[in-house]
């Protein structure tokens, strides 16, 4: 099964976060949170989940991993402030793993530069954002771009995201 890193911190989207995590684990992939301190809980920006981070951004590689997955919320948009963060999102689009963003997660994306020419959806007030990065912005439930990227716009999404999500990891 594969091994998914999950680049997280308070403010993450509850439901973004929580409803994947759990498909995919339910799936027998296992999800590590990373963000800067390993141990740490990170709080969702609707107060309904608390997550233990699993690992340092310090202590991982990408290469140590099969997929990446980006929740949304404003935890995307601190994260790409962080060049680690950057690096560790654009080896994933580089070496075309699978990329999981959602809502805001493409966020990390258009910092690491990594969406130019493709397709993709986010929320509808990043889709400026995502068009000046060279994306081909579709408003879309999900959108699943060269078998690697999957996106979709919100919450209402989860369920099309998880299930192409889930067919990547196949």
């Amino acid at each position: 099964m594969s091994k998914i890193a999950c680049v997280l911190t308070s403010m993450f989207e509850d439901s973004e976060y929580t409803k994947p995590a759990e498909a995919f684990s339910k799936e027998g992939h296992e999800v590590t949170t990373i963000e800067w301190e390993a141990g740490k809980q990170v709080t969702g920006k609707q107060g309904e989940a608390t997550v233990t981070i699993d690992a340092s951004i310090d202590d991982v590689k990408p290469e140590d991993f099969d997929a990446l997955f980006i929740p949304g919320g404003f935890s995307p948009d601190q994260l790409r402030g962080d060049e680690k963060f950057v690096q560790f999102a654009k080896h994933f689009m580089d070496q075309k793993k699978p990329v999981f963003a959602i809502c805001h997660g493409p966020q990390l994306l258009i910092t690491a530069k990594s969406l130019e020419g493709r397709s993709a959806t986010g929320f509808k007030s990043i889709a400026v954002d995502m068009e000046y990065a060279g994306v081909s912005f579709k408003d879309e439930e999900v959108v699943v771009c060269q078998n690697q990227l999957v996106t979709s716009r919100q919450p209402g999404d989860i369920p099309a995201f998880n299930k192409e999500a889930l067919k990547l990891l196949a």
